[in-house]
């Protein structure tokens, strides 16, 4: 009687560790799902942040497209363009000089409005587009008397709209050497820094 006393008391006993027992383990599950929550949550919490970051890093990036200048005056704009080569001039003196692509038949001074080719002879920058197609622009004042005048004898439009521009746009303007209608062509990234210096009023002239 005694040995199965003893045998219902280690029962009873077994019968309350065992619950406890699972209690622990579930206890520590739980503490284990819960940390591993907490990992994920600062995890994806230190993601957005990355995120944020990234965001806000490419918007300084645009608004840098602006840039400043305290150098030397540019004085002129060389552009020959049988070297495909233009260069920003200080008086005797290049300051930067640039390889440049032209319209997609260069060859000969503009004649006509489609005619793909870069005027040449002696004009001035008279404005600019902060919002260009082509990243920044500077204008070029074309058609000057002269080219009017030749166009009217030729009976043609003599056309316009000659820039200083970024480019090629990614998957919309052809990635190759002479890609422009008539324009001048550079990086986007140097056209900041062009469009820094140049001021509106400077003489360009363009070679052949």
């Amino acid at each position: 009687m005694r040995r199965l006393k003893n045998s219902c008391q280690n029962a009873a006993t077994d019968a309350k560790a065992v619950p406890f027992t699972k209690f622990l383990r579930y206890k520590a599950k739980k503490h284990e799902q819960i940390t591993n929550f907490r990992g994920r949550a600062l995890g994806s919490g230190f993601f957005r942040f990355l995120v944020m970051l990234c965001v806000v890093a490419g918007l300084s990036g645009c608004a840098s497209k602006f840039r400043t200048y305290n150098g030397p005056e540019v004085t002129r704009v060389v552009v020959m363009k049988s070297e495909r080569m233009m260069y920003l001039v200080h008086h005797d003196r290049a300051l930067k000089a640039y390889e440049v692509d032209l319209g997609f038949a260069p060859d000969g001074h503009k004649e006509a409005e489609g005619d793909g080719r870069t005027p040449v002879g002696n004009y001035i920058i008279d404005r600019r587009n902060p919002n260009s197609t082509w990243h920044l622009s500077l204008g070029i004042n074309y058609p000057n008397e002269e080219d009017i005048a030749r166009a009217k004898a030729l009976g043609v439009d003599p056309g316009g709209d000659i820039f200083i521009h970024g480019g090629p746009r990614p998957g919309i303007d052809k990635d190759e050497i002479d890609w422009t209608a008539g324009c001048i062509a550079v990086t986007n990234r140097e056209m900041e820094d062009i469009y820094a210096m140049v001021k509106d009023g400077t003489p360009i002239e363009i070679l052949p």
